[in-house]
């Protein structure tokens, strides 16, 4: 009989197979892991501060501090009304039945005078008034008899008869109303108003 011939081992064969298989996917994974781009790490952004909403400054211009006024110019300003309602004037008083300056009313008179100085352009208004005894038409007189009575001192302390006027209201404008000597006492009187300045 003949030799009988030997068939290769298929464990070589088998063995050559996995060793070129298993090189050939290492080989793979090297190329592909080695193409893969390396991914950077990005730090987390920094916590957001929640930024407080800004607050203009407004400006505010610097105040124009307005010039002082004159005591002139703050005359000037004044309304005649102003004036009146301060009264830069005193009234002065009568005894009964009497036209005569008082003694106590001379030195009200003066200050009168005086302010009237300053003031040259002012015009006055002086009138006389009474109580309420008597009749409207002796009261009307005498009245007028008070009012020339301080027109004229006026004049005798350099006042100018041009800026002054007078005036008698008589019994027709009470002070007081009351019917006693202290109301009657009050409303025997010159007063004045400045008309003009």
């Amino acid at each position: 009989m003949g030799k009988k011939e030997k068939s290769p081992k298929p464990e070589g064969g088998l063995m050559k197979k996995l060793i070129v298989l298993s090189l050939v996917l290492l080989v793979t994974f090297v190329f592909f892991t080695g193409c893969r781009k390396k991914v950077e790490e990005v730090p987390p952004p920094p916590p957001q501060v929640k930024e407080q909403p800004k607050v203009e400054k407004v400006e505010t211009p610097p105040q124009v501090k307005e010039p002082e006024l004159t005591e002139e110019e703050i005359f000037e300003r004044k309304t005649l009304e102003e004036l009146n309602a301060e009264q830069p004037l005193q009234m002065v008083h009568f005894d009964f039945d009497k036209y005569d300056i008082r003694e106590d009313a001379k030195p009200v008179l003066a200050a009168n005078a005086a302010w009237l100085k300053k003031w040259t352009s002012v015009k006055i208004l002086i009138e006389g008034h009474c109580d309420e005894r008597g009749t409207e038409e002796y009261n009307l007189a005498l009245g007028e008899k008070r009012a020339k009575a301080v027109f004229d001192y006026l004049v005798s302390l350099g006042i100018s008869s041009d800026r002054m006027r007078i005036i008698s209201y008589g019994k027709s404008q009470p002070l007081d109303p009351g019917h006693n000597e202290e109301a009657w006492a009050k409303n025997r009187r010159a007063q004045f108003t400045v008309i003009a300045k």
